[in-house]
């Protein structure tokens, strides 16, 4: 009975050390992680596939490194270009655990180590191509061929990190303080040249399109009085006609009409003095003669 009890007694403690001996002994490596094995301080296996795998206890020790693709995203820093401008460049860039083992004896797993290394690559990259180009080409010419060739010269200066840059993009060129007002005159006074020649153009457009206007104004006035001469013309000939036609009807009566009309005009004047000084005339002929004959000599 108390061999039973004994045994009762034991089996709890027993199952206990073989959980924590099984605990202490497995690892588990999730689907997102890249782990290393290492004894004593020595890297003795690596590339686990994920689940659960063993390890003698107080002899390996297991590091797991999360291998997704991870975000640096680096400080505003200043470069030179081919023009020994200063340009302020904001950029980030996209990287992942590409070899575990050497990104652990490089950076001892530490992600601020890491972030410190890569940038200073990244950086290196900025500089030489930026000092390549002018501000016209990093700012106008293809960014995404110039992300190519960044992202490929990281990766070849990153190796020895073990890590693999999946992208690198700047968000941001700014030009510094100092720099911006001049590159701003400058600007400004391009487009004030700009401005002042479409103003000189415009100018001479409306010249030419006023001096144009003038001459169809010109030429409209001279068709006009043209045309007007021409009818006026026609008027008198019409007029003349009829004049000719009622004279040929009553010369006397016409001839003593046109009389009176004279007389009208030259003494109808309000306020005017007349001298005759020749009164026998042949123009105050009806004055003589009702019949406007002229008297005998």
């Amino acid at each position: 009975m108390s061999q039973t009890n004994s045994i009762k007694t034991l089996l709890p403690a027993g199952l206990v050390v073989l959980g924590l001996f099984f605990y202490s002994a497995t690892f588990m490596v999730q689907e997102y992680e890249a782990a290393i094995k290492l004894r004593l301080g020595e890297i003795v296996a690596t590339d686990f596939a994920p689940g659960l795998h063993f390890k003698i206890p107080l002899i390996h020790q297991i590091k797991t490194f999360d291998r997704r693709i991870q975000t640096l995203d680096a400080q505003p820093e200043r470069f030179l270009t081919i023009e020994k401008k200063d340009v302020i460049v904001d950029s980030y860039a996209k990287w992942r655990i590409a070899d575990a083992a050497q990104f652990f004896r490089s950076t001892g797993g530490n992600s601020a180590r890491t972030s410190r290394l890569l940038s200073e690559r990244i950086n290196t990259s900025l500089r030489d191509e930026f000092g390549k180009r002018t501000i016209q080409e990093v700012v106008s010419d293809d960014r995404l061929a110039l992300m190519e060739i960044l992202t490929n010269d990281v990766n070849a200066n990153a190796a020895d990190l073990g890590v693999k840059v999946i992208d690198i993009r700047v968000k941001k060129i700014d030009l510094p303080p100092e720099v911006s007002e001049s590159v701003y005159q400058r600007m400004r006074a391009e487009r004030e040249r700009v401005a002042r020649d479409l103003r000189a153009k415009g100018s001479e457009a409306a010249e030419r399109i006023r001096a144009d206007a003038d001459r169809q104004r010109t030429v409209t006035i001279a068709e006009a009085y043209k045309e007007s001469e021409e009818i006026r013309g026609e008027g008198d000939a019409k007029a003349t006609a009829i004049y000719a036609t009622a004279f040929n009807q009553d010369p006397s009566f016409y001839a003593f009409y046109r009389s009176l009309h004279a007389y009208r005009t030259t003494f109808g004047k309000a306020g005017g003095d007349v001298m005759i000084l020749q009164p026998d005339s042949d123009f105050f002929r009806f004055f003589r003669q009702p019949s406007g004959q002229s008297a005998p000599k």
